[in-house]
């Protein structure tokens, strides 16, 4: 029976490794620039709960307190949401008060407490030089006594966040750098079958970027490919996740988690595309002798 040969094409090279390869990389990828996300929904979600607690004085009118009222609302440092100024009456205050230590009249006689604004501060304000800027210029407006914060849970959330975010950005780079070399290595082993090829266009005296640009080609459609599984891939896993652990929702930003998808593809065809060039380089300088 005869043997049949098959005929090597210019820019053909095994798929399914290559695929697999990048698929494996950019799930990793994908996996970690979620976990960002949800480090950056944690944050968001601790820094939307610490406040400022602003005191006002007794014999404020009515009238006076919605003057004040407006004053904080026009500040830039104030949050940009619904709920970002709340009133606590002295009234509302003693009823929390005494369903934490029961009736405490017996040994005060009278309410103490004051009648309080709560107010979120926008977290690019968080930072503890500029608190303590906004707690200075809230004292000194008409009718407060004192303005109040968490300073010790603010420093402590600043620098914990500060050097989480400097770990994962530099284990981000660590990580990219890895997954470069990988399917570099991966595509230069694929690419190894199709030196002989190649050299031979360079004998007839085909041109660099026409023997270039069907493994290029192939490449980008490569990692188009592994883009998608991965983004399938990732979209179905989330979504159980969440399922199963609800918590991750309150954490999770969609519209980011869309934009990390549509990254990881564009990614993908780069990573791809950019490996075969250096690998295809590599090859057109190599000598008759390094082939071998």
């Amino acid at each position: 029976m005869e043997k049949i040969i098959r005929k090597k094409r210019l820019g053909g090279y095994p798929a399914l490794g290559v695929v697999f390869s990048i698929f494996l990389a950019l799930v990793v990828l994908g996996m970690f620039g979620q976990m960002l996300i949800y480090s950056n929904g944690f944050e968001r979600m601790v820094r939307d709960n610490v406040n400022v607690k602003v005191y006002l004085k007794s014999t404020l009118t009515e009238s006076q307190r919605k003057q004040l009222e407006k004053t904080l609302a026009s500040k830039n440092y104030i949050a940009k949401t619904d709920e970002a100024i709340t009133f606590i009456s002295r009234e509302d205050a003693e009823k929390e008060l005494i369903k934490e230590i029961g009736d405490y009249k017996q040994i005060l006689g009278e309410n103490p407490l004051k009648d309080a604004y709560i107010v979120k501060i926008d977290p690019i304000h968080q930072d503890t030089t500029q608190l303590k800027a906004i707690q200075t210029e809230i004292e000194k407006m008409n009718g407060v006594v004192e303005a109040t914060y968490e300073k010790h849970l603010y420093d402590q959330v600043n620098k914990n966040f500060t050097k989480i975010s400097i770990g994962l950005l530099i284990l981000a780079g660590l990580l990219i750098g890895a997954i470069f070399l990988l399917v570099f290595n991966t595509l230069r082993l694929a690419l190894f079958s199709q030196r002989f090829l190649i050299r031979s266009m360079q004998l007839v005296g085909a041109r660099k970027w026409f023997i270039q640009r069907p493994f290029l080609f192939r490449a980008a459609g490569y990692g188009l490919l592994s883009g998608i599984l991965a983004g399938v891939f990732l979209y179905s896993f989330f979504n159980f996740a969440e399922r199963v652990l609800s918590e991750l929702q309150t954490l999770n930003d969609r519209q980011n988690f869309y934009q990390l998808l549509v990254v990881l593809v564009i990614f993908g065809m780069i990573v791809a595309v950019g490996s075969t060039y250096l690998a295809i380089r590599r090859y057109l300088k190599m000598s008759l002798d390094q082939l071998y």
